[in-house]
């Protein structure tokens, strides 16, 4: 498998990304994790949309808490043509209680925690910490990647504008 030590940090410590980076133009491969519910939802579930996937550590801290509340704040911006998607590793139980209690309805939230398929497909999969790095991709309605970001600290949030820049000219 990919390793890259060079392309993030976790609050100033170089981390180890493994699995396969993507870029824009690449052909966004199908993956599976699971739902509040714990059933299998995979990318291909979203056929025919544009994809904003938001991708973080875990919602239990401020920046990623932020990063939910953002995209969930825009999504009713976007149209039924936009499905935002977030992805970490936490337990679907641990995803299901924050929406809850911080009234996050407007995201599909996944747990990558049991085979973490999107993050070694996607090289968002940090090896020490065994968690998915800060990021955000977007996917055309016909699975082309359009825009990707690596967050380079782990602990900012990521371009915002840019990702939904992005989106809106795909819808």
């Amino acid at each position: 498998m990919n390793k890259n030590s060079n392309k993030i940090a976790f609050a100033g410590n170089p981390m180890t990304l493994v699995g396969s980076e993507i870029k824009k133009g690449d052909k966004a491969e199908n993956f599976t994790a699971l739902n509040q519910g714990l059933a299998p939802v995979s990318l291909s579930d979203f056929d025919g949309k544009v994809k904003i996937l938001s991708i973080f550590p875990s919602v239990d801290t401020g920046v990623c808490s932020a990063q939910a509340h953002r995209f969930n704040k825009e999504a009713s911006n976007l149209g039924e043509n936009v499905q935002i998607i977030t992805l970490s590793n936490d337990l679907p139980f641990a995803l299901g209680r924050f929406c809850g209690a911080e009234g996050i309805e407007n995201l599909i939230t996944l747990s990558d925690h049991k085979e973490m398929d999107f993050g070694y497909k996607y090289g968002f999969a940090i090896e020490e910490l065994r968690l998915l790095t800060r990021g955000v991709v977007v996917i055309d309605k016909e699975n082309t990647i359009q825009y990707v970001e690596y967050v380079p600290e782990v602990t900012d949030e990521p371009n915002y504008e840019a990702a939904l820049e992005v989106a809106k000219k795909l819808v």
